[in-house]
C-alpha cells in the first residue's frame, strides 16, 4: 500500500522530485583501510536515476520526522534494522518547498554486503571509499551535496 505523500513534486527550483512531503535517506559509514567508507546502494535501472549510486532513501510519510524515515527507508531497501547504526549529523538539502535530509550512521556491528536484504529498489550494494566516490556514477542529489557531507563524515570519525 502507497503512502499518500508518494508521488512527484516541484520544488521551487522547478527540478521533480519523489516524495511530496519531502525525502531523507541514511548515509552508513565507517573507518576503513583508506580512511572513511560509505555504504551505497546501486539504484534498480526502473527507479528514478537508475543505474547510479546513492543512500538508500526515499520519501517522508506526512508528519514523519527525517531520521525515522531514514530507517525505515534503509529497512525497506537493505534490510538493516534501528538496532543496527547509531544516528549521527544530519544535512538538509532545501531546494524550497522540497527538501532531502541526510542522516548520517555509524554501524554497531559488522555490516558485509553479501548479508543484506535487497528490495528490488536496489541492484546491489557496496561499501565505498569517500575518497574514490568520483569512480563511480553518483545518484545527481548525492553528488550535489558531497561537498556539505565529507567535513561532516570527517567529523564524525573524530
Amino acid at each position: 500500500m502507497r503512502a499518500s505523500t508518494d508521488g512527484w513534486a516541484t520544488c521551487a527550483q522547478g527540478h521533480r522530485h519523489w516524495g511530496r512531503a519531502g525525502a531523507a535517506g541514511l548515509l552508513l559509514h565507517r573507518d576503513g583501510e583508506q580512511g572513511p567508507e560509505v555504504l551505497l546502494q546501486h539504484r534498480a535501472g526502473w527507479s528514478h536515476h537508475g543505474g547510479t549510486w546513492g543512500t538508500p532513501g526515499g520519501a517522508l510519510h506526512e508528519g514523519e520526522p527525517a531520521d525515522v524515515g531514514a530507517l525505515r527507508e534503509v529497512r525497506e531497501e537493505l534490510g538493516l534494522s534501528p538496532d543496527d547504526v547509531v544516528l549521527g549529523a544530519v544535512s538538509v538539502d532545501d531546494h524550497g518547498g522540497w527538501s532531502y535530509t541526510t542522516v548520517l550512521a555509524r554501524p554497531v556491528r559488522r555490516i558485509d554486503v553479501a548479508d543484506l536484504r535487497l528490495d528490488g529498489e536496489s541492484d546491489g550494494a557496496a561499501w565505498l571509499p569517500l575518497a574514490g566516490l568520483d569512480q563511480v556514477e553518483l545518484h545527481p542529489g548525492l553528488a550535489a551535496s558531497l561537498a556539505r557531507l565529507r567535513p561532516l563524515l570527517r567529523h564524525a570519525g573524530e
